[in-house]
C-alpha cells in the first residue's frame, strides 16, 4: 500500500476489516466517520462566525438607537376658531302641517263574515240593509260624526292616508252602494222614455221586444264600455246604444268608502202603441 493511503477513506476501511464480521457496528461507523467529521467542521466554523459578528451587530444596533432617540419632533398648537353663529332668520325650520279637514258624518259598512256571537264586538256589528237604505249619511270606511254644515267637509275616506291606489282597476259587478242615475230610477226611466225614438223601418216591420245594454259606471260617473247583452233588431240595438251613450254622469258606485268602476245593465223596451 502506497503512502498517500487516506487513513478515513473507503478502501482503507475495507482493508482493515477484511476477512471479518463487516456487519458489525463498528465496520459501519468506521466507513461513515468523515461526514460526521465535515458536519463538526462546518459548525465549529458557524459558531465561530456568529461569535466573531456579535460585538459588530451590538454596535450597529447601539447607534440606530442613539439616532432614531436624538431626532426631536415639534408639534405646534394652533388654537382652532369658534364656528360664526348662525342668524336665527337663517335657520329654515319645517311648515306647521295644515290642520285635518273637516269630516262628514258616515256611516261604516261592515262586510258579512260568519262567526260565532260572543266573539262579535260592538263596533264591528253589521249595519242592517234598510238601515243603509233609510240613512242620509255617506257609508264609508268607519262611523264618523262629522260637520255636516261645513261645505268643505270631506269624507274619511278621501283622505291620502285612507285612500286605496289601484291601478288598471278591474270594474265591480256588485258593491256597497251602487252607481244611481241623477234623480233615481223614477228620474232614469223619465229619462229613457224622453229619449228613445222608435226607428221608422222598426215600426214599419213590427219590430218589438227589450234590449238590454250593459256598460260601466266609472269613478267619476261617467258611462263607459257600452255593449248589447240583449238584442232585438240592429236598428233598436243601436239606439237603444246612443241612449246611455248620451246619459249625463251618474252618482258612481262606492265600495270600502271610495268610488270604484261598476258594471251596470238598464233594459230599454221597444212597444208599438
Amino acid at each position: 500500500m502506497g503512502k498517500d493511503a487516506q487513513l478515513n477513506s473507503i478502501e482503507w476501511t475495507e482493508l482493515i476489516f477484511e476477512g471479518k464480521n463487516q456487519a458489525y457496528g463498528a465496520f459501519y461507523l468506521r466507513r461513515t466517520s468523515w461526514r460526521r467529521h465535515v458536519l463538526a467542521l462546518l459548525i465549529m466554523v458557524s459558531f465561530t462566525i456568529v461569535v466573531a459578528l456579535v460585538p459588530f451587530l451590538a454596535e450597529t444596533v447601539k447607534k440606530t438607537r442613539e439616532y432614531l432617540g436624538g431626532v426631536d419632533t415639534q408639534v405646534e398648537l394652533t388654537t382652532i376658531k369658534e364656528a360664526p353663529e348662525i342668524p336665527k332668520e337663517v335657520i329654515k325650520t319645517e311648515p306647521e302641517a295644515p290642520p285635518p279637514p273637516p269630516l262628514k258624518s258616515s256611516i261604516k259598512f261592515t262586510p258579512p263574515v260568519i262567526t260565532e256571537d260572543d266573539k262579535v264586538q260592538d263596533d264591528e256589528q253589521m249595519a242592517s240593509q234598510d238601515k243603509l237604505s233609510e240613512t242620509k249619511l255617506t257609508i264609508s270606511i268607519a262611523n264618523v260624526v262629522g260637520d255636516d254644515d261645513n261645505p268643505n267637509a270631506v269624507d274619511i275616506a278621501e283622505l291620502e292616508q285612507h285612500k286605496v291606489i289601484t291601478e288598471n282597476e278591474q270594474p265591480f259587478m256588485a258593491v256597497e252602494q251602487m252607481p244611481q242615475f241623477p234623480g233615481g230610477e223614477k228620474a232614469l226611466r223619465k229619462y229613457l222614455a224622453e229619449q228613445v225614438r222608435y226607428p221608422a223601418i222598426a215600426a214599419e216591420n213590427n219590430i218589438q221586444g227589450r234590449v238590454v245594454i250593459r256598460f260601466v259606471v266609472g269613478k267619476d260617473g261617467s258611462v263607459d264600455r257600452i255593449e248589447v247583452l240583449q238584442g232585438i233588431d240592429r236598428v233598436c240595438d243601436e239606439e237603444a246604444m246612443r241612449v246611455v251613450r248620451t246619459m249625463p254622469k251618474w252618482i258612481p258606485g262606492r265600495h270600502n268608502g271610495r268610488a270604484v268602476p261598476v258594471v251596470y245593465t238598464v233594459p230599454i223596451v221597444f212597444m208599438l202603441q
